[in-house]
């Protein structure tokens, strides 16, 4: 919803562009809002191909953006986990006349996201994840400063009008960030935010970020010296300060070892087609034995064939 509200207010905004831009690796749901959108404004929707482990081609970005309305990207890619650089792409798409939007969900609370420094013009994201809200918390947007006047979300509800309980007539925007609210928030979510998000404070987003690169280096460094030899191969940026909090491991067999992980290791990845075993330490507590033990079972896991086990017909995505 905050993608939707996001984009359809930068389409109102450049009412003479032809194009919405975004890249193929880019999350399911973002590309899905964006081409419907597109496609309702009879405008051009436009997937620039994008390299599977390190991310967007700012020169490929650049040669879709002319007439664009909006290009939206991930900060850091969901598959491989690779990490934009915001400063640099927003700055493209604002040199050809196109509004900047990030999504978020993969690394506010695991990365330093700094949008008033890079000149971001939007952003939206989930909480659930690095901010440890659970399955179902809250999402949330940010729309620059200086754009809010300029910019106005599609979806008007009570929570966005001017003298809110007043419940008049018409809809007249509050002023500034709060007429981009909807209606009632969910609260008992919003609690588990709130105390995910203080954990996240008082931790310190610069040690976070310091430790996430650690454990996700000792990812690396025990796959290349025990999963290479079983068939694994790093599909993730090498270099960490080039990634997120996440690593991904490609594997012929990964969907199927995967499940075995889980079942039979008690190792819970996420598996991401086509082969892609996602391992994402959180830095508020993970530990670096945790790291160790779970790369130790999918090693022996890999080893002894267990993962055979399970049939070859097995189909269902983790």
């Amino acid at each position: 919803m905050c993608l939707y509200k996001a984009a359809e207010a930068a389409v109102a905004a450049r009412p003479g562009a032809t194009a919405l831009v975004t890249d193929d690796d880019n999350f399911p749901t973002d590309r899905y809002v964006l081409e419907g959108i597109a496609a309702r404004h009879g405008l051009e929707y436009r997937e620039v191909a994008s390299d599977p482990v390190d991310g967007p081609d700012a020169g490929a970005l650049a040669a879709a953006l002319d007439g664009a309305a909006l290009l939206c990207l991930s900060h850091v890619a969901y598959r491989s986990g690779a990490l934009a650089d915001m400063a640099g792409l927003t700055r493209l798409a604002h040199d050809h006349g196109a509004l900047a939007l990030w999504d978020l969900s993969h690394s506010v609370g695991a990365v330093p996201v700094d949008l008033a420094g890079t000149g971001a013009d939007l952003a939206v994201g989930c909480t659930y994840k690095y901010l440890n809200g659970g399955p179902g918390a809250p999402a949330f947007g940010y729309v620059r400063r200086e754009r809010q006047a300029e910019l106005r979300q599609p979806v008007w509800g009570w929570f966005g009008r001017r003298d809110q309980f007043g419940m008049g007539p018409g809809f007249d925007p509050a002023e500034g960030i709060d007429a981009w609210l909807t209606g009632t928030p969910a609260v008992l979510g919003l609690v588990c935010v709130e105390e995910g998000v203080a954990l996240m404070a008082e931790a310190g987003i610069d040690r976070l970020r310091a430790k996430g690169m650690a454990l996700t280096s000792l990812i690396v460094e025990l796959a290349d010296a025990w999963l290479a030899p079983l068939g694994f191969a790093l599909a993730s940026p090498r270099p960490p300060d080039r990634r997120g909090s996440h690593v991904a491991l490609a594997h012929p067999d990964g969907r199927r070892i995967s499940r075995a992980l889980r079942e039979r290791a008690g190792v819970v990845p996420d598996f991401r087609a086509p082969d892609r075993i996602r391992l994402g330490p959180a830095p508020i507590a993970s530990r670096f034995t945790d790291v160790w033990d779970a790369l130790d079972r999918l090693r022996a896991l890999v080893a002894s064939g267990e993962h055979d086990s399970l049939g070859p017909d097995f189909r269902r995505v983790v």
